[in-house]
């Protein structure tokens, strides 16, 4: 049973004994526990398995078995680690292979169960931004601009930007997993297969090589641990300073094919473990220096799971939520797609409203879901700039497939489950299997889309929304009704259209109306 999401977000941020961080990875899975002070925070605890979870991908994209075991049992040991803690203290995200494994939600089903909080799938795009963000946290302040470079067993991201904030964001697909396994089948090493490992990383880097170099970065990093490893073998081995360097990359590419075989590889400072991976992740960082045209990296001891801690503060350390990045991404969507802010408004002020009033009989709804229902209602109308006709369609494929900073796909999906629903037919939703309280959030939003209909300013009108079993009775003055026929009747509407989901229907929607509705 995954722990429930109590609304803690008046809590002072001084009272927060831990935060936690899990990545699940594409090679490893960690867990990263620090102490929120004065914005700041301070990495306290950390547990690491190498799962190698891309390793268990096959060619049918199906997770094998092994892996599929491997991953549970580092979440079961994660899971003892952070019994007690908050779920609105934890954060758990998953990266490429669990974007693309065709079996990931069953997957991610049993993780859930085993490590007692929700785990969220992020975007390539979002993965690179967190990543950028803990960088940024644990390196000098200055006026920098950053490349930030993270090779991962199973996609490697890119970003570039100045301060906490990356402008430029992408993931590639290619990591040190899938391009040893690729390429270095048995595990030998030779000039051929490691100048064709090269190429082929290359022609992934190339796609992006030109945005990267007119960013004008002045300062580039690896925060990876394949950069991290190959850093520590150069000042172990070959008097490095800490930095990778064009020269010791070179020097590193004579070692590698003079071993012969990643069973040959006989550096000092080498983890088994690592060495696995090293052909191919040396592969990716050399075609990245001959890409972008770096001479010196230095090498950051964080990335992702720093990034993830300093996004669940921001997330919940205001309860206007003033430094949660997706609320800052709604805001620039709405302007980006010249919403009518009024409209959103009125619109979302009533559905939110109308949630509250759901709230005492419905305990299983998240605590954000208010919030999801105030961003569904500024974002429903950006689907006006493709067509009038179905924009509710074209506004929920937007949020849907669109980089939203902030937001994990499982948030995007929700976020988009609301839009879609928020007009037209109801049958279209059943194809989501989504929790009760969601779809009490779509009546939400359908009510105060219709009551809203005519687009003025009118007065906040006299209704009531209330959640009694498995009955949803909305109570509307009678006086009020008679005044505004056209809402009249489209009430009586509604009410036929959740009527004719049948069984289906999540719960019976009915409108009562009495003569006078107290105040």
């Amino acid at each position: 049973m995954l722990n429930k999401t109590p609304d803690i977000r008046s809590s002072a941020l001084n009272n927060w004994p831990q935060v936690a961080a899990v990545d699940l990875g594409s090679n490893s899975f960690r867990l990263e526990i620090g102490r929120a002070e004065r914005g700041h925070i301070y990495v306290q605890d950390s547990l690491r398995s190498n799962v190698r979870l891309a390793a268990g991908l096959g060619a049918d994209k199906l997770l094998d078995d092994a892996a599929w075991e491997r991953g549970l049992e580092a979440l079961a040991l994660f899971g003892q680690r952070l019994a007690g803690f908050r779920a609105a203290h934890v954060r758990a995200v998953a990266t490429n292979t669990l974007r693309v494994a065709r079996n990931a939600r069953q997957f991610i089903e049993a993780a859930e169960r085993v490590l007692g909080f929700p785990i969220e799938v992020i975007a390539g795009r979002e993965e690179a931004r967190l990543i950028f963000s803990g960088v940024a946290h644990s390196v000098p302040a200055n006026e920098d601009r950053r490349l930030v470079v993270d090779i991962g067993g199973g996609s490697t991201e890119v970003s570039v930007g100045t301060g906490f904030e990356p402008e430029l964001m992408e993931s590639l697909y290619v990591g040190a997993i899938n391009s040893t396994l690729g390429h270095f089948p048995g595990g030998y090493i030779d000039d051929f297969t490691l100048k064709q490992a090269e190429l082929a990383a290359r022609r992934e880097v190339q796609v992006i090589a030109d945005a990267v170099r007119r960013s004008g970065w002045t300062a580039a990093i690896a925060s990876s641990g394949t950069a991290r490893t190959i850093a520590r073998l150069l000042a172990e081995n070959n008097g490095g300073d800490g930095t990778i360097t064009v020269a010791g990359m070179r020097w590193l590419r004579k070692r590698l094919l003079a071993a012969g075989n990643i069973d040959g590889i006989r550096l000092g400072g080498l983890k088994p473990e690592r060495a696995l991976n090293l052909p191919g992740g040396f592969a990716i960082l050399a075609a990245v220096f001959a890409e972008f045209g770096i001479e010196r990296m230095q090498v950051s001891d964080n990335s992702l799971r720093l990034g993830v801690l300093y996004d669940l503060v921001n997330r919940l350390s205001l309860p206007e939520a003033a430094h949660d990045k997706r609320e800052a991404t709604v805001a620039q969507f709405a302007a980006r797609y010249r919403v009518d802010a009024g409209q959103a408004e009125r619109i979302a002020g009533l559905a939110v409203r109308l949630a509250r009033g759901c709230l005492p009989a419905l305990t299983e709804m998240p605590a954000e879901c208010p919030r999801f229902i105030d961003w569904a209602a500024r974002l429903h109308e950006v689907g006006l700039t493709i067509a009038h006709n179905g924009y509710h369609r074209h506004s929920a494929y937007i949020v849907a497939n669109a980089d939203m900073p902030g937001f994990s796909r499982d948030e995007q999906r929700r976020l988009s489950f609301l839009i879609l629903g928020h007009a037209g037919k109801l049958p279209k939703l059943t194809r989501e299997a989504m929790p009760r309280a969601w779809w009490v959030a779509v009546a939400c939003l359908r009510l105060a889309a219709l009551v809203h209909r005519s687009r003025q300013a009118l007065d906040p009108p006299p209704l009531d929304l209330a959640l009694e079993g498995r009955r949803l009775r909305l109570t509307v003055d009678d006086a009020w009704l008679q005044a505004y026929p056209l809402t009249a009747y489209s009430l009586e509407q509604e009410v036929r259209a959740w009527q004719d989901l049948g069984e289906s229907r999540p719960f019976h929607f009915d409108v009562v109306r009495p003569v006078a509705l107290a105040a």
